[in-house]
């Protein structure tokens, strides 16, 4: 009894110390995944103008709202379109409560529940951004977590399309179709980049954790996973809400950045494009989601400046408008054919180098025991 007893006991810390290092490994890998960011963020503000850093500090916006797809998507393999009204959620929410009550007798004079008289520090409106987007999510989820395929992108589609209703006709309160001014401007680019860090962590920690593993695993066999007593909708339901915080986080630093908002950033645009970066990238990986962040912010902000006419060796080429939209959309449709499951579809940074390394191991290896015939022959000259 007491060596079946001890045996258990050693049973379960050896679970608890793999558990440990597979906790620590994850962790280390979102480090290395985030560390070009950072090298790019740095050199942006020590060497770039003004107008570049407010384009970073987009691509690392859109990079913390394409993180919240990878939660969900990347580990469910339910389509998600609902994404910018949990943008719209944590933007509107800062702006209305962390607006000076000056500005916002201005504004939203005749805004309900006597909202025009209240101003929060910018953190504790963050903190209600996050709290209301978190409520949100789980009421939403509910239904999102027990649907799949095509009823997955109508009722994620709608959740979209009605929020984005009520920013535009409750006018008393989110100022409709104009733009609603007056938000501090508290945060810069390097808060962008520590989020874009904490933010690629916690997503290679979520799909790493138990709750990401099994949730994979009931992307790849649904009737598998819940034959082994897996609850599919609880885990969805957990990356639901998960993924929509980093939504929210992505909107509130945009509304704290810009100080200005309008419904019409949170709509069809931000959805395509955000979904654009992660298809690309690879729907699979934390990795493939940095990947196709960066590589279509650079790629559409090349083709914004030819879109608006440039001068080429002498060459005036002409305005093309609608020329990044035809961009996104070719970009898309190449990579389906030339790369369907993305430019990083499986393993993430860390898992390729150490595959890299061990393949390199074993030849290096041989190549060390392998003795040169010269210096045998040599050898048994002298012998």
């Amino acid at each position: 009894m007491t060596a079946s007893a001890s045996l258990s006991a050693q049973d379960a810390a050896a679970v608890k110390a793999a558990a440990r290092k597979a906790l620590l490994r994850s962790a280390l890998g979102g480090l290395l995944t985030a560390l070009p960011m950072v090298i790019i963020g740095l050199l942006i503000l020590e060497f770039a103008p003004n107008y570049l850093v407010r384009i970073a500090f987009a691509a690392y916006v859109n990079l913390l709202i394409v993180l919240g797809l990878q939660v969900f998507m990347g580990n469910s393999m339910v389509a998600n379109l609902g994404q910018g009204a949990f943008v719209g959620i944590g933007a509107y929410t800062v702006a209305i409560l962390a607006t000076p009550i000056a500005m916002k007798k201005m504004s939203i004079p005749n805004a309900p529940f006597g909202l025009s008289h209240i101003a929060l520090d910018p953190l504790l409106a963050a903190g209600a951004g996050l709290g209301l987007t978190g409520i949100v999510a789980f009421l939403t989820g509910i239904v999102v977590a027990r649907v799949s395929g095509e009823a997955a992108t109508i009722v994620t589609f709608s959740l979209l399309m009605i929020v984005h209703s009520v920013f535009i006709h409750w006018t008393d309160l989110f100022k409709g179709a104009q733009a609603f001014f007056g938000i501090p401007q508290v945060v810069n680019l390097q808060w962008a980049v520590a989020l874009s860090v904490v933010g690629i962590m916690l997503a290679r920690l979520f799909k790493d954790s138990r709750v990401g593993l099994q949730l994979r695993a009931s992307a790849e066999s649904l009737l598998a996973a819940r034959a082994f007593g897996v609850d599919v909708v609880r885990l969805r339901l957990i990356a639901w809400v998960v993924g929509a915080l980093f939504c929210a986080a992505g909107g509130i630093l945009y509304a704290y950045f810009m100080g200005t908002i309008n419904a019409r950033a949170f709509h069809f645009e931000l959805v395509l494009t955000t979904i654009a970066m992660l298809i690309l990238g690879g729907l699979r990986t934390v990795s493939g989601a940095v990947v196709g962040c960066a590589v279509l912010s650079i790629l559409l902000e090349v083709i914004r400046t030819l879109e608006n006419g440039v001068t080429i060796a002498g060459i005036d080429l002409p305005s093309m408008p609608g020329l990044s939209g035809l961009a996104m959309g070719g970009v898309i449709v190449l990579g389906m054919i030339f790369r369907p499951k993305g430019m990083i579809p499986r393993l993430e940074f860390d898992e390729l180098l150490r595959q890299w390394f061990a393949r390199r191991a074993p030849a290096a290896a041989a190549a060390g025991s392998t003795d040169d015939p010269e210096d045998d022959g040599k050898a048994s000259k002298t012998r």
